[in-house]
């Protein structure tokens, strides 16, 4: 299945030496990261192929995504997961796939409720719920004809903790949470598995695109404490594919050790 890799060298922070591929042996199977121009996503491509996958990037970003794919020795297809129609043809250009990664997502402002922007709710359910639940729906049997299928959806630990200011984000989290246990239980007994990463912190463009381009504000999330990476989580993604195929994890909450809740922090 695919192309063939013998050597992999991986280095997962910042400032490291980057991946290098030698394909020479089999692959692990075809990787679909969504959301893959950045963050999470990025470092998620980057750490599936070091791993020996085969990674297929998709995002609206195309630069970015066709820079990466250049990276990892891998395949760029542009992807808006808000658009049913896009992810139709991104699926279609994939025949095979063992593992999704549903990193698409993110968050938008901190209004209150009664303040609350109908668009920003709609773009956050879109993005973090509807667009998993189409990549999810559209590409299992591709899961399925592997006979090892895993849908490995991001979640947050704003999932589990409602905060004020954050209701349309915790809303969509809570959304991705439970559908992610109801496919659980809707695959049980055929081959495909589903986990959940629920990460708190992690130093991203989240923040900035939440406050709206507010450099100042995103910078003060993270002021005084050391976040997650997002190689960080990629390697939580990165431990749960890669366990026997009788090994379901299903959930993963990951957090900074300077952060013990969705609102507890400590800052130096």
């Amino acid at each position: 299945m695919g192309r063939v890799v013998s050597h992999v060298t991986y280095a997962g922070r910042p400032g490291g030496g980057g991946l290098e591929v030698d394909w020479c042996g089999m692959s692990h199977g075809v990787a679909v990261v969504s959301g893959a121009s950045s963050g999470i996503g990025r470092a998620t491509a980057r750490r599936l192929a070091a791993e020996g996958y085969e990674v297929v990037v998709g995002a609206r970003r195309e630069d970015r995504l066709q820079s990466l794919a250049e990276e990892i020795a891998g395949r760029a297809i542009r992807l808006d997961v808000t658009d049913a129609g896009s992810v139709e043809r991104f699926c279609a250009a994939v025949p095979e796939c063992r593992v999704l990664v549903n990193a698409a997502g993110g968050a938008i402002g901190r209004d209150h409720v009664e303040a609350a922007r109908d668009e920003d709710w709609q773009a956050m359910y879109d993005s973090n719920v509807m667009g998993s639940l189409r990549m999810t729906r559209t590409l299992l049997p591709a899961l399925e004809a592997t006979g090892d299928g895993h849908v490995v959806m991001i979640g947050s630990i704003a999932g589990y903790e409602p905060y004020i200011g954050g209701g349309g984000y915790n809303a969509a989290k809570f959304a991705v949470r439970a559908m992610t246990r109801v496919l659980r239980q809707e695959l049980l007994g055929r081959p495909i598995r589903v986990s959940e990463i629920d990460p708190g912190l992690v130093e991203t463009e989240f923040s900035l695109v939440r406050f709206r381009g507010d450099e100042r504000q995103a910078a003060a999330v993270y002021e005084g404490l050391a976040p997650l990476t997002p190689e960080d989580v990629a390697d939580c993604i990165a431990f749960v594919v890669t366990r026997p195929r009788h090994v379901n994890i299903d959930t993963i909450i990951v957090l900074a050790r300077d952060q013990s809740g969705a609102t507890t922090v400590h800052r130096r």
